[in-house]
């Protein structure tokens, strides 16, 4: 399939889209020509597949850095965060998810409050949306993850495990990622915090599916937060 137009180049060409990717063929695909219809800047860090995503993210028009092996969601963020800072005239990153689960229109959203309300980091709530779809399990063990994530970065944030931000470039220019698993979402935060400069929560929709459930969304595997926070 034909990868879809890009954004023409006056739609935010300032902006990077850093989408880590770990055996997502299924869905990759639809997931990059959704956002490029919008944002022409888009890098998918294949971070060791085995399926074959990383062939599918570049043919739907992505840039594509791979990983030999799998180090984890922090370190691919990490790399495409990189990456994405280094293309000239990069001004913003906006990290998001590759199973399908978050809205392009919640990240143009999110650029535009950025942007009109010169903040240097958006993040995305789930719990400040109308339409919260989490499982109570997986609620409970996201709002045990805000406590942890307020008691070791001092930010008072509604959903310190959503995947969907924008990020100004002179605050993702510290981001130093050390922690592979869930807790390097908690990591983020603590670095932004850091700086001192202004952030703000924006309420998104997060779209659970039986994929996206499938993959790792499980009430049973968000337990896998608590642990990284934990003993990580």
């Amino acid at each position: 399939m034909d990868p879809a137009p890009a954004a023409g180049d006056g739609a935010h060409p300032d902006t990077w889209v850093v989408i880590p990717l770990f055996n997502e063929a299924a869905v990759i695909g639809d997931v990059v020509r959704g956002v490029r219809q919008e944002l022409a800047h888009v890098v998918c860090v294949d971070d060791g597949s085995t399926d074959g995503s990383g062939e599918l993210a570049r043919a739907a028009g992505a840039k594509v850095v791979r990983h030999p092996v799998n180090l984890g969601q922090g370190a691919a963020l990490q790399t495409g965060i990189e990456y994405a800072l280094s293309r000239p005239g990069a001004r913003y990153v906006v990290t998001f998810d590759a199973d399908g689960q978050h809205q392009v229109t919640d990240a143009l959203d999110m650029l535009a409050r950025a942007r009109e309300e010169d903040l240097a980091a958006v993040f995305g709530s789930r719990f400040l949306s109308e339409r919260v779809e989490a499982g109570l399990v997986r609620r409970i063990v996201l709002k045990l993850a805000v406590w942890f994530t307020r008691q070791s970065t001092g930010m008072r944030l509604t959903d310190a495990h959503n995947g969907l931000r924008v990020i100004r470039a002179d605050a993702a220019r510290r981001i130093r990622l050390r922690q592979d698993g869930m807790a390097h979402a908690s990591e983020i935060v603590l670095h932004i915090g850091r700086t001192g400069l202004p952030w703000a929560e924006h309420p998104v929709h997060v779209l659970y599916t039986d994929y996206s459930r499938g993959k790792g969304q499980s009430s049973l595997n968000s337990v896998n937060i608590l642990v990284d926070l934990v003993f990580r």
